[in-house]
C-alpha cells in the first residue's frame, strides 16, 4: 500500500505555514469519524516529519479523556450517558489547553495518553514527552474542529439511543454548551484542518466491528459484539453528521472516503469557498 493521498497536501501545507510564521509550532488538525484511518495516518504524517529532520509529535483528543472516576461523577451530576467516553464533556480541555500552551513555550511537555482498554487515563509519569522546541503537533480526533449545533437542531433525536436514553435532550445540550464553549478555545489553536470524510455514518459501525472483530480474534477483554457496536456508535451519531455536513465547506483540505476508506475524492479549500475536487487512489 502506497502513501495516503492526503499525505503530500498536508506536508507541502505544513510547509507553507511554517514559512509563513517562522519560529512558531504548527498544529495540524486531522478530523474523522471512527475507524476513518486518521490516527494511521497521522503516525505517518509525523514519521514523514521526522524523517525530514522536522520535530513532529502527535497528540489524539482520546488521549484527553477525562479518567473514569471524573466521567462517573459527571455521569451522576448531569446524565448517565456521560459515562460513555467520547461526546464533548467527557475530555479534559483543560488538559489539553495546557499542554498547547507548554508546547507553544518551546518545553518539552508531557503529552497526555489515555489507555482505551482500561477505560482510563494512564498515570502522568508515563506519560511521553514531545521533542523541544517542536515544530509540529499532528492533532487529530473523531470531533476535531467541530462546530456546535443550533439549538433547535437537538429537539429532535437522531436515534433510538436518544429517543429512549436521552427523551429529555438533556445529555446531548449538555454535550453541545460544553463544545460551544472552551472546545473552541483548543479549536482556535488549530492552524491546518483536514478533514477524512466518511461517505456516511451508517459505514461506521461497519468500520467500528472491523476493529473490534481483530480484539475479539485475540480474546481481548471487553471487545464488543455486534449489537454493544450498534449501541456505542450511537453515541457519537448526531455530531458526526453534523461534522459531514458542515465541515467540508470549512477544512483546509478534505479526503471523501468510500465505504473500504479509499480516497475518492479530494478537495483543498483554502479559499474556503470551493474545492477542487480530483480522484484518488
Amino acid at each position: 500500500m502506497g502513501d495516503h493521498p492526503l499525505l503530500e497536501p498536508l506536508l507541502a501545507a505544513i510547509a507553507a505555514r511554517r514559512a509563513a510564521r517562522p519560529g512558531r509550532m504548527v498544529v495540524a488538525g486531522l478530523c474523522g469519524a471512527q475507524g476513518s484511518g486518521k490516527t494511521t495516518l497521522a503516525a505517518a504524517l509525523t514519521a514523514r516529519l521526522e524523517a525530514g529532520g522536522t520535530r513532529a509529535a502527535t497528540l489524539s483528543l482520546d488521549d484527553l479523556y477525562h479518567t473514569r472516576a471524573e466521567r462517573q461523577a459527571l455521569a451522576r451530576r448531569v446524565h448517565p450517558l456521560f459515562v460513555t467516553r467520547g461526546v464533548p464533556g467527557t475530555h479534559d480541555v483543560a488538559l489539553g489547553l495546557a499542554t498547547l500552551a507548554a508546547l507553544d513555550r518551546g518545553e518539552a511537555a508531557p503529552l497526555p495518553l489515555f489507555d482505551k482498554a482500561t477505560d482510563d487515563r494512564v498515570p502522568a509519569a508515563q506519560w511521553p514527552h514531545a521533542p523541544a522546541p517542536l515544530a509540529v503537533l499532528v492533532l487529530e480526533g473523531w470531533c476535531l474542529g467541530a462546530r456546535p449545533q443550533a439549538a433547535a437542531a437537538l429537539a429532535d433525536p437522531v436515534n433510538p439511543l436518544e429517543r429512549v436514553e436521552d427523551a429529555d435532550a438533556i445529555w446531548r445540550s449538555h454535550a453541545n454548551r460544553a463544545l460551544a464553549g472552551d472546545y473552541q478555545h483548543l479549536f482556535a489553536r488549530i492552524d491546518l484542518l483536514a478533514l477524512l470524510a466518511a461517505p456516511d455514518f451508517a459505514v461506521v459501525a461497519r468500520w467500528r466491528d472491523q476493529a473490534e472483530q481483530a480484539l475479539r480474534q485475540r480474546g481481548a477483554p471487553g471487545a464488543m459484539d455486534k449489537t454493544a457496536i450498534a449501541r456505542f456508535v450511537q453515541h457519537y451519531e448526531r455530531l458526526t453528521r453534523h461534522i459531514l455536513a458542515e465541515m467540508p465547506d470549512r477544512a483546509d483540505l478534505v479526503a471523501w472516503l468510500d465505504a473500504n476508506r479509499q480516497v475518492v475524492g479530494q478537495g483543498r479549500t483554502e479559499t474556503r469557498s470551493s474545492a477542487n475536487f480530483g480522484s484518488g487512489t
